[in-house]
């Protein structure tokens, strides 16, 4: 044979067995080398084990963000239950007084529910650090100025201690009023909060950061294949 056939040969040979090839790397090696989210707050071990492949791994009992019961836009009552299965992304806000700060957030955060929003396990958040002023019936008008539909896009309100307690010791973010001139001002941290179906945190992103909310986007895709991958393997 000569050589030209021989290398026309070993050509063919290399294109049918690469696709193959890969394949198999993707699907043995796929799972070791994919790497879940960290999740933040305090944790401990549990005495309990689940079945990862087989083998018997230790639970981690994970930061939560706890039990709630606040009021949306509409009036209805919310409470952590609301979310049960969901994937949750949550910013902050205040309507008086409408801020620089508020209006990238909301700007975001619209973006994501037009983007999501035929994605019936994720659920978008508003918290209000102003609750004193914003109240349902505030929020009700605020809403209509953002096209945020109950259900997909709660903006929240309701008792303040409730309120910051869920954002001070709940979600870690600082929040805090203060006075100055005989006029409150809000002092907070703009972040978004990615909470996954457990209600633990996954997340933190800068709201005006273009950088950091791509990276949101891409970690709620992350989160919903984790999910999946969980259910697969018996968690």
């Amino acid at each position: 044979m000569k050589a030209a056939s021989i290398k026309k040969v070993l050509i063919l040979v290399t294109i049918l067995a690469v696709p193959g090839f890969l394949y198999n790397l993707l699907v043995e090696k796929g799972k070791n080398r994919y790497k879940p989210l960290p999740v933040f707050g305090p944790k401990k071990v549990a005495g309990t084990f689940h079945s990862v492949r087989g083998k018997q791994v230790p639970d981690t009992i994970y930061h939560q963000i706890g039990d709630f019961k606040l009021l949306n836009q509409q009036g209805d009552t919310v409470t952590t239950k609301t979310y049960s299965g969901k994937i949750v992304v949550l910013n902050f806000f205040y309507t008086k007084g409408d801020t620089y700060s508020v209006q990238l957030a909301n700007k975001a955060m619209k973006a994501f529910t037009t983007t999501y929003h035929k994605n019936k396990v994720l659920s978008f958040v508003g918290l209000s650090i102003d609750p004193k002023h914003d109240t349902p019936e505030v929020l009700h008008k605020y809403a209509a100025t953002l096209s945020a539909k109950p259900g997909k896009w709660d903006l929240l309100t309701g008792d303040s201690t409730t309120l910051y307690n869920l954002i001070n010791k709940g979600l870690f973010i600082d929040a805090h009023k203060e006075v100055l001139k005989g006029e409150p001002k809000f002092v907070y941290s703009n972040m978004f909060v990615l909470l996954d179906y457990q209600h633990r945190i996954r997340g933190y992103y800068e709201a005006s950061n273009q950088e950091a909310l791509a990276k949101l986007d891409d970690e709620i895709k992350v989160l919903i294949t984790e999910e999946l991958r969980n259910n697969e393997d018996g968690r």
